[in-house]
């Protein structure tokens, strides 16, 4: 073969395998990609080996000599283009080194620090998320096991995403196809639907679409979601897409577009995503600032606490992260979410360096926009309040999941759900962050919330003003008096109801004025659960 035949073989063979190699590893063609470095190598490796195995019956001729010189002439090229990539992956690295560029890495994340008591509104208790995610999980799978056309041919995925969907807290999964065989069974018609569980009602529903979702993680080919990302953007770095709804409750994957800030390959940050429609596989690239506002997760949780932990430890320099130390914070071992304003917040708290078992405050970062704020609050960890939670119910050694963060009457609150060792949530608990000791447990959260408020009241930590509970209001039936530890608590029943107010002297001195016949409104702390009620306030008409 002519010399010039030999080199255009040897380039189109070399682009093929480049292409064979783009198809199954999916590199981004980009300097900040790790993995582009690899499949540079890897070309040149091929097409040096294609060079000489094409002039391998001149080889066969040549002496030792002849073949060495012939090699480093087919390898010149390549290696001084790999030598130049290798010197810039290793200035790359340099540049990038948090102990060279410290301050860049801490001014990632822009925190600021706010009020927790008016930046996050109190909500009731018809609002807040019941389940975590091992139990959504559950839920999610036993609906789909109802559906006898579907269960035979496909399972739901392991990962469940939380956002916000027409004004509620939900997790979402898509279906997936149970095994390769059943992919080829199913694939025309694509996945059929997704599953979506209420995280305060607790109902879950498989939703049925008119066309099938044709582009996830789980197909082949080009319909593979990294693939068809990959194909249409070769450049763009991707973090894990995610599955979100639209407000129509048409099925996404929302993609973020990764990049490096410090230097070339440190600072790992988003500064966009594209939304592919699953079922029709189109796509758009937004920018952060103008991803639709439907969109709730773009930062995943662990790029965000990394970020915070860049801005915690190495705001005053990295010796001092070391060895000083002085002002030095990082997040605690946890993090939950937080559903407020049609957004998903991450929250996780924020501790000194070498503290244990407590917080100096703890931060809410938003998902879709990194709008971090830092709300300054002393007391105790999530796994403290946990083991506070366990402690109420060690008799039935019940589990605590990790806590969700709630404003309750202006109290930063531990908010947890106890579960048993078949994972099923049997009581909940509430727990004071400043003050642990304040813990309440009851088999609702109606009732724990009801309790919790009580006990805020009756500890002095909130006002009568502060509690959003609500007031019957009627003519006294019945009226009784008992001496309880020396405090005389008043019974009281309204005309028509079966339930008994209890109020002691202390807490209403009017009590004592009450007669049969009276029209009075009584303002208590929650529902109205069980036959005995705790009143705060009484007020005759």
């Amino acid at each position: 073969m002519k010399k010039g035949k030999r080199t255009i073989l040897t380039i189109l063979l070399t682009l093929l395998a480049g292409l064979i190699y783009f198809y199954l590893r999916l590199p981004a063609i980009n300097l900040q990609d790790p993995a582009f470095y690899g499949f540079f190598f890897a070309m040149a490796a091929v097409y040096c080996v294609l060079r000489l195995l094409f002039g391998g019956a001149a080889l066969k001729q040549a002496t030792a000599p002849q073949v060495v010189s012939e090699i480093k002439r087919v390898a010149l090229v390549p290696a001084i283009c790999c030598l130049v990539l290798v010197g810039i992956f290793l200035v790359g690295q340099l540049v990038s080194a948090p102990i060279l560029r410290a301050r860049s890495y801490s001014n990632i994340l822009t925190v600021e620090r706010s009020d927790f008591a008016t930046d996050v509104r109190e909500i009731t208790f018809d609002q807040i998320p019941m389940l975590d995610a091992v139990s959504a999980a559950r839920l999610g799978n036993r609906t789909l096991g109802e559906l006898a056309d579907v269960v035979s041919q496909f399972e739901v995925a392991e990962q469940y995403s939380q956002i916000n969907f027409n004004g509620r807290p939900v997790r979402v999964a898509p279906l997936v196809y149970g095994d390769l065989i059943k992919w080829f069974n199913n694939m025309s018609q694509g996945l059929p639907g997704y599953v979506i569980v209420d995280m305060v009602t607790q109902q879950a529903e498989v939703v049925r679409l008119e066309r099938g979702m044709r582009y996830s993680p789980g197909e082949f080919f080009f319909r593979n979601l990294n693939r068809h990302l990959r194909f249409q953007y070769p450049t763009f770095m991707f973090g894990d897409p995610v599955f979100e709804l639209n407000d129509d409750g048409t099925p996404y994957w929302v993609a973020p577009r990764i990049v490096k800030r410090v230097g070339l390959f440190g600072g790992v940050d988003v500064n966009g995503a594209v939304l592919v429609n699953a079922v029709t596989g189109a796509s758009r690239y937004y920018s952060l600032e103008n991803i639709p506002t439907w969109v709730d997760r773009v930062f995943s949780a662990t790029l965000l606490i990394e970020q915070y932990d860049w801005y915690g430890t190495l705001s005053g320099g990295f010796i001092n992260s070391i060895l000083g130390q002085q002002g030095v914070t990082r997040t605690t071992a946890g993090f939950n979410y937080i559903a407020m304003d049609d957004d998903v917040y991450l929250y996780t708290g924020i501790t000194s360096v070498g503290t244990d078992a407590s917080i100096v405050g703890f931060a809410l970062i938003n998902q879709r926009t990194k709008q971090a704020t830092i709300y300054s609050v002393a007391g105790a960890d999530e796994y403290a309040a946990m083991a506070s939670a366990e402690g109420l119910v060690q008799d039935l050694r019940y589990r605590a999941t990790f806590p969700l963060l709630l404003n309750i009457a202006d109290q930063p609150t531990y908010f947890i759900a106890l579960k048993d060792n078949m994972d099923i949530v049997r009581m909940y608990a509430m727990v004071n962050v400043e003050q642990s000791q304040i813990a309440v447990n009851a088999p609702t959260v109606e009732e724990t919330l009801s309790l919790y408020r009580e006990t805020l009241l009756r500890q002095s930590i909130i006002h009568t003003e502060q509690i959003i509970g609500t007031y019957a209001e009627g003519i006294i039936e019945e009226i009784r008096t008992a001496v309880i530890e020396g405090n005389t608590h008043y019974f009281i029943r309204l005309r028509g109801e079966d339930m008994f107010f209890v109020i002691t002297a202390a807490d209403a001195e009017e009590a004592v004025l009450l007669d049969e016949g009276d029209r009075v409104e009584i303002y208590h702390t929650g529902g109205l659960y069980s036959e005995l009620v705790s009143a705060y306030r009484i007020v005759r008409r």
